[in-house]
């Protein structure tokens, strides 16, 4: 038993150029949001830094959370899902390496509430 699945994504040497942008960088967590689908409560946040120009995002989901990061001085974009429910696989190092120009991302899944043990009955 669980509660959830977190995803953990790290896409490096990725297009600096990219990760200073925006709407790039939105349109990355707009397709997995579309792809798996998800459901965005409210409207999400973003911020975008001064030079690097990095950026940062947040969606609240009803599944739960999507959060990215770039840092265009590392090369670096880094990505959160984590979801209540089960989703199916999205395809991270392909896309990652078709929209941001990543050579290499690494996915690292972590089951949340795993140790819960069910309550007994008395």
């Amino acid at each position: 038993m669980n509660t959830g699945t977190e995803l953990i994504v790290d896409a490096y040497d990725c297009e600096e150029t990219c990760l200073e942008d925006l709407v790039c960088v939105q349109s990355v967590c707009e397709r997995i949001i579309q792809d798996l689908p998800l459901r965005v409560i409210g409207e999400p946040m973003w911020h975008q830094f001064p030079s690097p120009s990095g950026v940062t995002g947040m969606y609240l989901l009803s599944e739960s959370h999507l959060t990215c990061h770039t840092f265009p001085e590392l090369g670096l974009a880094t990505f959160n899902l984590y979801c209540c429910r089960h989703r199916p696989d999205w395809p991270w190092t392909q896309n990652l390496l078709e929209m941001l120009g990543a050579r290499r991302v690494e996915v690292r899944t972590v089951s949340r509430g795993s140790l819960l043990v069910p309550a007994r009955h008395q």
